[in-house]
């Protein structure tokens, strides 16, 4: 542990031989050697006269920060000029004489004309403050910062160059942060312009090029480039196609059209972009980030160095296939033509995908063999989730039924009327069922959640995008193949996209104007992480599956235990077992309660108690650290309730909303459970394994909702649509209908059309 700072960080083990930069995001956290260039839309406010301090402070913790890891940073900076405005304008102020200024008044003295500052003597008069100011912040995290003034000569002349780079080397040896910024008190006069207002600007370019020119002669890891535009767009961002890209390759610039600099600099993005061309030809990473938007510039290097997808990264390896932007404009562009078939041939895709399971399940179960080899031998799985990975024969066969039943109930599923209304004569409004749009969903070790899901966005019109764990590699590659092989029946082959890229599901989640629902399907904190993560998309599922068993007075001895055993025993990991077992208080000490502990012992289920249930007993099991635990695996907690009331205050208390049970032979009380108990299932005499899609009759489902709005519980192929209104008349207008209008709204609710039968 490093403790150059007053917190400490944990080293990061850092090792990598300099000459080829990296191929993709994830591997910039092995960076070591970093250059950080703040330009000048960074460091100056907005009114372009002084610093941008709360930036500035930010930028400098994430460099300590990184720094403090054992990582050598290094900053190039500009803002010398800006800050050196600022005191200039304040002493010619100063300056004036006091007969002017009283004679002038106070708003003429506002608009006193201050005369043009040359650009070489701002930058002498600021370039101290700006390095007392660095200076001053790395100080608060106990890191020595030292500023270096270069010219373009520096790099031409053998000596200085020689001279330089061992300065450098010898800074970076003592954990000093070296701060570069070029020599503008002795560059040559730039020629006149008015980008800054007062100001003959010195080129900012030479700070991008010195930034590349630096971190080639340093061999650095990385060069990230914050400027006030998020990245690199392939036309002038504002325009009405813009759109920002996220990697980079040499020869690409023929696709980018480059519009007007920044703010404040002279270099503007094509400076950038190649001054970004020439760090990377010398084996340096680049990112061009935004270091200026305030939800983002507090850990914008931190994220790139963390690979998060931010700005613009240049690589040279171009892969294969389609970026993952990409691959969500074909889903798009695919599930609105997919929406266009006919029912039929929907339908007669997913018959296909059907027969293509059981046709190829050789196949199938070897790639999943290779998968469950790989995970064994890598011992990076629970037996629970190994258990979820495997596919066998029996469950191929499960799914093709699955999928059959799916096509048989989608026949009237897209392009459905589910109201019509006269709102008056000759004008008809509908409302119609259609596609959500693009779903994405991620999906953990069960590799059988790829088909169903898939049959579900065919028979719902949607584009899909899957995003399988590691783990399920193999088998969820040639799932998908057959996929595309039923979707090619009618031309839609690329409605269904894997995402095979190294993408981060935190990335994929920010992709708001390609993806319009998210569906995970996994473990509590996969689904927890994603709904922090996703940015502006909505996200279908639950967090946990905390299922209760509430055991009335009135219960039957023989459905009790076949209940219980089933909800816990029959597959623990499922997201619908039993984890909170209720029992009525006169039960205690019951030869009913003797059956239910003697099963659950029989069965291997460990109890942990509830505080009301352990004051019950002398010597109670472990009592329950929280009863909103979901064990996923043969383990339970018991609780005490005193009446049906209890019941469903603790359930409501305690658990998430899922599924919920009351076993009982008496009516009234279950009926009260029914109506009560707020949860997406609430069943009567009948185990918690029920609340599934395919037991249903769904056929199958993307995931279980506990969400309140739109759909809840299992989700099937009605989960996945949306509507719309369509409004059918004969040049009507609005002005008709008022107070003098000639036409009055009927508001007529008309008959619905007769659905097919499926």
């Amino acid at each position: 542990i490093r403790c150059w700072s007053n917190i400490p960080f944990i080293t990061v083990p850092l090792s990598r031989a300099h000459g080829k930069s990296f191929a993709h995001r994830s591997e910039l956290k092995h960076a070591k050697r970093i250059v950080v260039k703040l330009g000048s839309a960074v460091v100056t406010r907005g009114d372009e006269c002084g610093l941008a301090l709360g930036r500035l402070a930010s930028i400098v913790e994430q460099v300590s920060m990184l720094q403090n890891q054992g990582r050598e940073m290094m900053i190039v900076t500009s803002g010398a000029v800006a800050f050196g405005k600022q005191r200039l304008r304040h002493e010619i102020l100063l300056s004036q004489s006091v007969r002017q200024a009283l004679h002038s008044g106070q708003s003429q003295l506002k608009d006193m004309a201050i005369p043009v500052l040359e650009a070489r003597a701002c930058a002498a008069a600021g370039q101290s403050g700006l390095m007392a100011l660095y200076e001053a912040m790395f100080t608060q995290y106990s890191i020595c910062a030292a500023q270096i003034l270069v010219t373009n000569l520096d790099f031409h002349d053998e000596q200085k160059r020689r001279n330089l780079n061992g300065t450098l080397h010898e800074l970076l040896r003592m954990n000093i942060v070296p701060i570069i910024n070029t020599n503008d008190a002795v560059v040559p006069p730039p020629e006149p312009n008015s980008d800054l207002q007062g100001v003959n600007v010195i080129s900012v370019k030479d700070n991008d090029s010195l930034a590349a020119r630096l971190a080639v002669e340093m061999k650095t890891d990385l060069l990230i480039v914050l400027s006030d535009v998020e990245g690199l767009f392939d036309s002038p961002p504002g325009s009405d196609d813009a759109k920002l890209i996220d990697i980079f390759y040499p020869g690409d610039q023929q696709s980018v059209t480059f519009g007007t600099k920044s703010r404040v600099g002279m270099g503007g993005m094509e400076a950038k972009v190649k001054a970004a061309l020439w760090a990377l030809q010398g084996g340096t990473s680049v990112v061009i980030a935004n270091g200026t938007h305030p939800k983002i510039s507090g850990h914008v290097i931190t994220d790139i160095v963390e690979g998060k997808k931010v700005g613009t990264f240049f690589s040279e390896v171009k892969p294969a296939g389609p970026t993952v932007e990409q691959q969500a404009e074909m889903a798009r562009a695919g599930g609105r033509t997919l929406a266009a078939l006919q029912p039929e041939q929907r339908a007669e895709i997913i018959y296909r995908l059907a027969d293509l399971l059981t046709d190829q399940r050789e196949e199938i179960l070897l790639a999943n063999k290779k998968d469950l080899e790989e995970a064994e031998n890598k011992g990076r799985l629970a037996l629970p989730l190994l258990k979820r990975l495997s596919l066998s024969t029996s469950k191929l066969n499960s799914l093709a039924i699955g999928l059959r039943q799916i096509a048989a109930s989608s026949q009237d599923s897209v392009g459905r009327v589910i109201r019509r209304t006269r709102i008056a004569k000759d004008l008809d409004l509908e409302q119609v069922t259609v596609p959500i749009g693009v779903l994405l969903v991620i999906f953990e070790s069960r590799p059988d959640c790829l088909p169903q899901v898939s049959a579900l966005a065919i028979a719902s019109g949607n584009g899909l995008l899957l995003k399988g764990g590691k783990e399920a590699a193999h088998s969820n590659q040639i799932l998908h193949h057959l996929t595309q092989e039923a979707l090619s029946v009618h031309g839609v082959r690329d409605a269904v996209q894997l995402v095979n890229t190294r993408e981060e599901v935190e990335d994929l989640c920010r992709l708001d104007k390609l993806i319009d629902l998210i569906i995970p399907r996994g473990s509590s904190q996969l689904v927890r992480n994603i709904q922090k993560a996703a940015k502006g998309i909505p996200v279908m599922g639950h967090s946990e599956g905390i299922c209760h068993v509430y055991v009335d007075t009135d219960a039957n001895v023989e459905k009790v235990t076949r209940i219980i055993r089933d909800s816990k025993c029959e597959y623990p990991a499922a997201c619908n077992a039993l984890e909170t077992l209720l029992i009525h208080r006169d039960l205690l000490r019951t030869p009913l309660f003797d059956q239910i502990i003697d099963m659950l012992r029989v069965e291997q289920v460990k109890i942990h108690a509830g505080p009301k249930f352990a004051s019950y007993l002398t010597f109670s099991p472990s009592e329950v650290k929280s009863l909103r635990t979901e064990y996923g695996d043969l383990e339970c907690c018991i609780e005490v309730v005193d009446s049906v009331q209890e019941a469903v205050e603790h359930i409501h208390k305690y658990g998430s909303s899922h599924t919920d049970v009351i076993i009982t032979e008496n009516e009234e009380t279950a009926e009260f459970f029914l109506q009560h108990v707020d949860s997406a299932c609430v069943f009567w005499n009948a185990s918690t394994r029920f609340s599934d899609g395919y037991r249903f009759g769904l056929g199958a489902e993307v995931g279980i909702s506990t969400s309140r709005i739109h759909a809840r519980g299992p989700v099937g192929i009605e989960g996945l649509l949306t509507t719309k209104w369509l409004l059918r008349g004969e040049n009507h207008v609005v002005s008709d209908f008022s107070e003098h209008g000639s036409m009055k709204y009927l508001h007529e609710s008309l008959p619905l059309p007769q659905r097919n039968a499926s």
